[in-house]
């Protein structure tokens, strides 16, 4: 095992090298795959760190692991939605592949307080979740090649066991039930775990997706203290509060590879799941954020850490969320299926031939597609599905959707912005620009198109 175990290394490095990918070599190699650690952000936006440029958060364990890793700062997910963003991490697939494009069932808005109702959104719930048997996952993949694997956190399907994961803390109800403790109340599991695998000899992966900063924003007293003195708003300093909360947790799981003796034997992943902008007026989040096709909801920072291996620095390609199955299963040597959609981030000519990311958003209800979007270069083009339907309505569980969102829905509006000059995307360049809306559009079409062609007006600028 230990001589299979050095050829795949020999084998890796060179396959790295001759593609050109970002790997420096050890002083002394290893003779095993890295244990893998994916960390997942909740609900936190792409600006939300000190590395990122914001200018009130202390965020030092985030930075140092931006210092230690190669950085994609124009990251992006493939739904502003926890349950359809997670299930895309997992499987590397779209939501629109899985079908897991919402977080529950349809028909379920309303009070879950009569038996009826609540066997209804259980049944409902196990349908949705049995969606993710019909697809491999990463605990799957890595388990054939001797790994084991921790699930932690939000987990929206099912049991842990439903993933793959060789134990867990998740028993199977929305959210993550007992799972959620990790971050808020314990570490505990993730270090008792790695103990375990590093006593046994085994190769481990970790999926850590804590509740955080997720509300409920209920940091420490001397974090809301300390930001209060920073912001006028309550809700913007308790949202702050629970953003340095979580960074001291990415600290504590840093902090215990190095204790350890595992960093540089540690590949870390680190994503959030959606993005969040915190509403001034309540503990709600702003317009142009989660469940939107704006960067607020969707964009984020994506960071892989190798020491020795991968060499640290910040990338100016783009990067998916759909991308870190393919990663992973490379960097520790499982072979890629074919047919994944993302590609190998640390493969520079891989990512050198990517054109563009693209993207859905869906209603948080399941069953109604909203928005699909592309970003190629510094462009960005908002496709409504009502573009393509001009009979189509927002859905009455759209109520989530901001008043100025659903007026550009019910219009069918096609938005373009250049998000490197105008990042919070205010300014509609469709109807300046519509060769680039046409070229953009026959991109996202050819990725992945629910509906008949559409013929774009003569402006460009939707219907």
């Amino acid at each position: 095992m230990v001589a299979w175990r050095a050829l795949w290394l020999v084998l890796r490095l060179g396959a790295c090298l001759l593609a050109g990918t970002a790997v420096v070599p050890a002083a002394e190699p290893s003779a095993r795959p890295p244990n893998v650690v994916l960390i997942v952000s909740d609900d936190q936006h792409w600006r939300d760190y000190g590395f990122m440029g914001h200018g009130q958060l202390r965020t030092p364990h985030l930075d140092r692991l931006a210092r230690e890793s190669l950085v994609f700062p124009r990251g992006y997910v493939t739904s502003s939605l926890c349950c359809p963003s997670l299930a895309a991490l997992i499987t590397g697939r779209y939501p629109h592949e899985t079908g897991i494009v919402g977080n529950d069932p349809p028909g379920t808005d309303g009070p879950r307080t009569t038996p009826a109702a609540k066997a209804a959104f259980a049944a409902g719930r196990e349908a949705l979740n049995r969606k993710l048997d019909a697809f491999p996952t990463l605990p799957k993949w890595l388990a054939a090649a001797g790994y084991e694997s921790l699930q932690t956190g939000k987990w929206w399907q099912g049991d842990f066991r439903r993933g793959g994961f060789t134990t867990g803390m998740t028993r199977g109800e929305r959210h993550g039930d007992d799972g959620l403790a990790i971050g808020r109340k314990t570490m505990a599991p993730i270090e008792d775990f790695v103990r375990g695998c590093r006593g046994a000899g085994k190769p481990f992966f970790v999926w850590y997706a804590p509740m955080l900063p997720h509300d409920p924003h209920d940091p420490p007293e001397e974090l809301e203290a300390h930001y209060r003195a920073l912001t006028p708003s309550v809700h913007v300093a308790r949202y702050w509060g629970n953003v340095e909360r979580f960074d001291r947790t990415v600290g504590e799981v840093l902090d215990m590879l190095d204790r350890e003796g595992l960093a540089d034997d540690t590949l870390v992943v680190y994503v959030t799941d959606n993005g969040w902008i915190q509403n001034p007026e309540s503990p709600r989040f702003a317009p142009r954020s989660k469940l939107s096709p704006y960067d607020g909801g969707l964009r984020t920072p994506i960071m892989l850490r190798w020491p020795g291996r991968i060499a640290p620095g910040r990338s100016a390609g783009l990067a998916s969320s759909i991308d870190i199955a393919p990663t992973v299963l490379s960097s520790c040597g499982v072979a890629v299926p074919a047919d994944l959609p993302g590609v190998n981030l640390l493969d520079e000519a891989a990512l050198a031939a990517r054109r563009a990311v693209c993207g859905e958003c869906f209603t948080h209800t399941l069953g109604s597609l909203l928005w699909r979007w592309i970003v190629r270069d510094n462009w960005k083009l908002i496709v409504p599905v009502s573009a393509d339907r001009p009979a189509a309505t927002v859905p009455a569980e759209g109520r989530l959707v901001d008043d100025q969102s659903r007026g550009r829905l019910e219009r069918g509006e096609i938005e373009l912005f250049d998000v490197a000059a105008d990042p919070t995307e205010e300014t509609n360049l469709a109807a300046a620009h519509p060769d680039v809306v046409r070229e953009l559009r026959e991109a996202l079409d050819a990725w992945w198109n629910p509906s008949p062609p559409a013929r774009l007006p003569a402006g460009g600028g939707g219907k």
